[in-house]
Formats: structure tokens, C-alpha cells, sequence
């Protein structure tokens, strides 16, 4: 039994010497060829990965982008339109201190100042949108 184990561990003693041998230059090139080779393909799936991340990144960022300039629009649209009509309800007022048809040519005027503010802004509004 004991010379079984000497035998086994004489053997496991063979075997790790012979893991440290030297390659061949032939094998070393080839296996280093292979390393370079398996490198490089993983050098561009990464940069494929990263270009497709950063074109997806772009796009929502653009997206975005839209979506603020759009509500910035939006928002300005808003405050001018607030502007106009409280305009509109001033200079209502201020005709009601004229009678006949003098306070009836006022109120149109109002009126119509109020549509063509009204109409320039929805053209502002609807030109800056795209």
C-alpha cells in the first residue's frame, strides 16, 4: 500500500514538472496570434456596443430636446397669450367710457387687435415647434 502512494505521488511529481516545460516558438506564436485575434474582435464588439449605446443615448437625448423646446414654446406661447387677453379686457373697460358707436368701433378694435395678436402667436408657436 505505502509503495502504491509513493508510486502516485511520484507520478503527480512527473506531472506537475512537466507543466512548467518551455513551449515551442511555433506553439508560443500561434497561441499568441490567437490571443491577439481574440483581443482585437473583442476590442470592436465593444466599440460596436458603445457606438450603438451612444447613437441610443444621442436620439433620446434629442428627443428630449425636442420635448423642451417644445414646452418652452409652449410656455411662452401661454404667458403671451395671458398678455393679449388681458389687454383685450383692458381696453374693453376703457370703452365703456364711450357711448353709440364710438364704444361699438372701440370694442371691435379691441377685438381685432386681440384676434391679430392671437393669430401671430399661434403662427410663432407653430413655426418654432419643428
Amino acid at each position: 500500500m505505502q509503495k502504491k502512494i509513493i508510486a502516485i505521488v511520484g507520478i503527480f511529481a512527473l506531472a506537475l514538472g512537466g507543466c512548467h516545460r518551455a513551449k515551442s516558438p511555433d506553439t508560443v506564436a500561434n497561441d499568441v496570434n490567437d490571443a491577439q485575434q481574440k483581443a482585437a474582435s473583442n476590442v470592436a464588439d465593444a466599440q460596436k456596443d458603445a457606438s450603438r449605446d451612444v447613437a441610443n443615448a444621442a436620439e433620446k437625448v434629442d428627443d428630449k430636446a425636442k420635448d423642451l423646446n417644445n414646452t418652452e414654446v409652449k410656455g411662452a406661447y401661454d404667458v403671451e397669450m395671458a398678455k393679449a387677453d388681458g389687454d383685450r379686457k383692458v381696453a374693453l373697460n376703457k370703452c365703456e367710457a364711450l357711448s353709440g358707436d364710438a364704444q361699438k368701433d372701440c370694442k371691435d378694435m379691441a377685438d381685432a387687435d386681440y384676434q391679430a395678436a392671437k393669430a401671430h402667436l399661434k403662427a410663432m408657436r407653430n413655426s418654432e415647434k419643428q
